[in-house]
C-alpha cells in the first residue's frame, strides 16, 4: 500500500482557535469527567487512527493500557505531518496538539474524504486534559517526537532517528486533578474497539491491558466480514430465520454497508453508523431502509399470494419484528442534528439507502424463497399479535375511563404533580410496600408494591405485555405508554426506583423489571430516570451507642472493627419488610441519607447482548454467563 501522499502536507492542517479553556470546561469538549469521559480519551485517539484507515492508508491499531494507566495507541499510518504550518510557524504536529479545531478533516481539500471523532478537535483536547503526553512520528524517512505537559509543549517536534515505516504512537497520562478517576475498564474499552473493528472490515486492532502482570488482558480483532460478522457476533445467543444475514455493499457518492438477519425474537435492534459514529438518534440512513424494509416485504407478500388482495399492508413494525441489522454510511459532509447531535440530518442519504436495500432485498427475497416464506410468517403473526396489542390497550384505556382513576389501585400516589420532583418506589412484597407507604415523603414520594414473578417480556409480544396483571400497574403510573407508544414528555415521576430484597429473588425482580424498561421502555434509561435502591444488608447495635447501618460484607468488617466486636448485636436484614417504616426512611428513602444506583447504558448494544443472554431461551449462554460472573456476586443468599 502506498502511503506518501503528496496532497497531505502542512497546507492540510488549518487552525480555527486556542486551547485554555478545554481545561476549565472540559464537559463540553468529552461529556463528562467520569469514567465515561475518561474512556473518550481514548477513543478520540483511536478515532483518529481510524479516520487513517478510512482514508485507505492504515491497516493495524494497537492500544495499550499501561501501569499506572498510561495509555499508548499506535498506528500505521501515514504520520502526522511535520513540516513547519504557514500560519502557527510551528511544526504541523505540534499545530495538531495544541491548537484546538486545528486538524487535517476541515474543508475540501483536506487530507481525508470522511472522519468521525471531534472532527480534528480530539488530539489538542486530549492533550489539554492530560497530565504529560508524548507523540512519536515516523515519517519522511526520520523518527520525530515531541512532549506536553498539560497541553503545553515541553519539548517541541525533534528528529530522534531515522525509520522507513510511516505511522504515530501516542502516550498520554489523564489529567487525576480533572478527571474523577484514572481507572480505566477493559471490558468497555474491549467492546468498543471490537465495534471499531466491525465497522472497517479487515482493519486490524488490538487491546492489552498490562497493569496486572498476573492477569494480563488482551484482545485482537479483524473481521474480514465487516457488518456480516457484526450482526452474526449480535445474534450469537439466539434462534436465527436466515441462517446466513442478508448483506448490502455499495461504493459511490455515499458508500452504504448493511447487514440484517431475522430471530425468533420479539424485539427490533438496528444499530447505524455514520463515519463510524453510533447515530443512537437514527435519521436519514434508518429512514431510508425501514422504508426499503417495508416496502419490498409487501411488494413481495402480494406478488406471491401470501397477502391477498383484500388484506392491508404489512406495518412497519410488522416487519422490524425480531430483525438485527447494521447500518453503515459514510458521509463526506455529515449534518448532525437531534438532542444529542447523534442524528443524520443528510436527506439525500434516505433515497440512496432506500434505493439500494429495495433493489437487494427484492433480489434476495426472490433467490431465496424458503427464508422469505419464513420471515414474511413471523411477520403476518407480528401484524395479528398487534392488533391484539391494540385491542387490549384499548380495553385498559376504556377500562380506567369507567373508573374514577386512571392509576393502579395499589398505588399510594404523592401530592405534588410535577415529575421533576416526584419519585415513585417500585416495591417488592406487600409488607415491605406497606412499611414504605408509612415511612415515605407523601408529598414527593409514591408507592407501588408488586407481588409475584412477573412476566419475562423477553419472550412476550406486547398482546401478554398489555394484559399481565403484574406489568399493567407499572404502565399506568408510569403514565408515558410503552413500545413506539412511549413518550418520554408525559411521565409522570422523575425518577423510578426499583426496591428489591437483597437476595436472590430479589436481583430477578430487579433483572425482570430491567428487562421490561429496556425493551418498551428505553427512553427512560436513556434518560436517567431509572435507579436501583440500596438497602442495607445489616443493622450493627451496641449498647451505648447509636446503630449502624452497613451495606456489603466488607462495611460491615470495617465497622466492627471500629466498635469493637465484643457486644455487637448483628441483624442481617433478610428482606425489606422486616425493616419498620422508621428504618426504611431513614436507609432507604431519605434523599439526605440514602444510596441509590442510576441505571445507565454506556452500550446499548452490550445491554442487548446480556439480556439476551439472561432472560432468552438459550440456555447454554446463561449457564457460561453465571460460572464466569459467579466470583463477583457479593451478598446474595445463594
Amino acid at each position: 500500500m502506498e502511503k506518501y501522499d503528496h496532497k497531505y502536507g502542512a497546507e492540510q492542517i488549518q487552525v480555527l482557535e486556542g486551547l485554555e479553556h478545554v481545561r476549565k470546561r472540559p464537559g463540553m469538549y468529552i461529556g463528562s469527567v467520569s469514567i465515561r469521559g475518561l474512556h473518550h480519551l481514548v477513543y478520540e485517539i483511536v478515532d483518529n487512527c481510524v479516520d487513517e484507515a478510512l482514508a485507505g492508508y492504515c491497516t493495524k491499531i494497537k492500544v495499550e493500557i499501561e501501569p499506572g494507566n498510561v495509555i499508548s495507541v499506535e498506528d500505521n499510518g501515514r504520520g502526522i505531518p511535520v513540516d513547519i504550518h504557514p500560519k502557527t510557524k510551528i511544526s504541523a504536529a505540534e499545530t495538531v496538539y495544541t491548537k484546538l479545531n486545528a486538524g487535517g478533516k476541515f474543508g475540501g481539500d483536506s487530507g481525508y474524504k470522511v472522519s468521525g471523532g471531534l472532527h480534528g478537535v480530539g488530539a489538542s483536547v486530549v492533550n489539554a486534559l492530560s497530565t504529560w503526553a508524548e507523540v512519536t512520528i515516523q515519517r519522511d524517512g526520520g523518527i520525530f517526537q515531541m512532549k506536553f505537559e498539560r497541553g503545553k509543549t515541553i519539548q517541541p517536534l525533534t528528529r530522534i532517528g531515522d525509520s522507513k515505516e510511516t505511522g504515530t504512537k501516542v502516550r498520554f497520562l489523564a489529567d487525576d486533578t480533572i478527571f474523577e478517576t484514572l481507572e480505566y475498564d477493559y471490558s468497555t474499552l474491549e467492546n468498543r474497539f471490537r465495534e471499531m473493528a466491525f465497522l472497517t472490515k479487515g482493519l486490524f486492532i488490538s487491546i492489552e491491558d498490562k497493569r496486572n502482570e498476573e492477569e494480563p488482558k488482551k484482545a485482537e480483532f479483524c473481521f474480514e466480514g465487516g457488518l456480516n460478522s457484526f450482526v452474526e457476533y449480535l445474534n450469537k445467543n439466539k434462534e436465527k430465520i436466515n441462517p446466513i444475514p442478508v448483506y448490502i455493499e455499495k461504493d459511490g457518492e455515499v458508500p452504504v454497508e448493511i447487514a440484517f438477519q431475522y430471530t425468533t425474537a420479539y424485539s427490533e435492534n438496528i444499530y447505524t453508523f455514520v463515519n463510524n459514529i453510533n447515530t443512537i438518534e437514527g435519521g436519514t440512513h434508518l429512514e431510508g431502509f425501514k422504508r426499503a424494509l417495508t416496502k419490498t416485504f409487501n411488494d413481495y407478500a402480494k406478488a406471491h399470494n401470501i397477502l391477498k388482495e383484500k388484506d392491508a399492508n404489512l406495518q412497519g413494525e410488522d416487519i422490524r419484528e425480531g430483525i438485527t441489522a447494521v447500518v453503515s454510511v459514510k458521509v463526506k459532509d455529515p449534518q448532525f442534528e437531534g438532542q444529542t447531535k447523534t442524528k443524520l440530518g443528510n436527506s439525500n442519504v434516505t433515497g440512496i439507502v432506500q434505493s439500494l436495500v429495495n433493489e437487494s432485498l427484492a433480489e434476495f427475497l426472490e433467490e431465496n424463497p424458503n427464508i422469505a416464506k419464513a420471515i414474511l410468517e413471523k411477520c403476518v403473526n407480528a401484524s395479528r399479535a398487534r392488533e391484539a396489542a391494540r385491542k387490549a390497550r384499548e380495553l385498559v384505556r376504556r377500562k380506567n375511563a369507567l373508573e374514577s382513576t386512571t392509576l393502579p389501585g395499589k398505588l399510594a400516589d404523592c401530592s405534588s404533580k410535577n415529575p421533576a420532583e416526584c419519585e415513585v418506589y417500585i416495591v417488592e412484597g406487600d409488607s415491605a410496600g406497606g412499611s414504605a407507604k408509612q415511612g415515605r415523603d407523601r408529598k414527593f414520594q409514591a408507592i407501588l408494591p408488586l407481588w409475584g414473578k412477573m412476566l419475562n417480556v423477553e419472550k412476550s409480544r406486547a398482546d401478554k405485555i398489555y394484559n399481565n396483571d403484574k406489568l399493567q400497574p407499572v404502565i399506568l403510573a408510569v403514565g408515558a405508554g410503552i413500545g413506539n407508544d412511549f413518550d418520554i414528555s408525559k411521565i409522570r415521576y422523575g425518577k423510578v426506583i426499583i426496591m428489591a430484597d437483597a437476595d436472590v429473588d430479589g436481583a430477578h425482580i430487579r433483572t425482570l423489571l430491567l428487562t421490561f424498561f429496556f425493551r418498551y421502555m428505553r427512553p427512560l434509561i436513556e434518560n436517567g430516570n431509572v435507579f436501583l435502591a440500596q438497602p442495607p444488608l445489616y443493622k450493627l447495635s451496641k449498647k451505648g451507642k447509636q446503630d449502624v447501618y452497613c451495606y456489603t460484607d466488607e462495611e460491615m468488617n470495617n465497622t466492627l472493627n471500629e466498635m469493637g466486636r465484643d457486644g455487637v448485636n448483628i441483624q442481617r436484614y433478610k428482606g425489606l419488610g422486616e425493616m419498620n417504616p422508621e428504618q426504611l426512611w431513614e436507609t432507604t428513602m431519605n434523599p439526605e441519607t440514602r444510596t441509590m444506583v442510576q441505571v445507565t447504558m454506556e452500550d446499548a448494544i452490550k445491554a442487548d447482548e446480556i439480556f439476551t443472554i439472561l432472560m432468552g431461551d438459550e440456555i447454554g449462554p446463561r449457564r457460561e454467563f453465571i460460572e464466569t460472573n459467579a466470583k463477583f456476586v457479593k451478598n446474595l443468599d445463594i
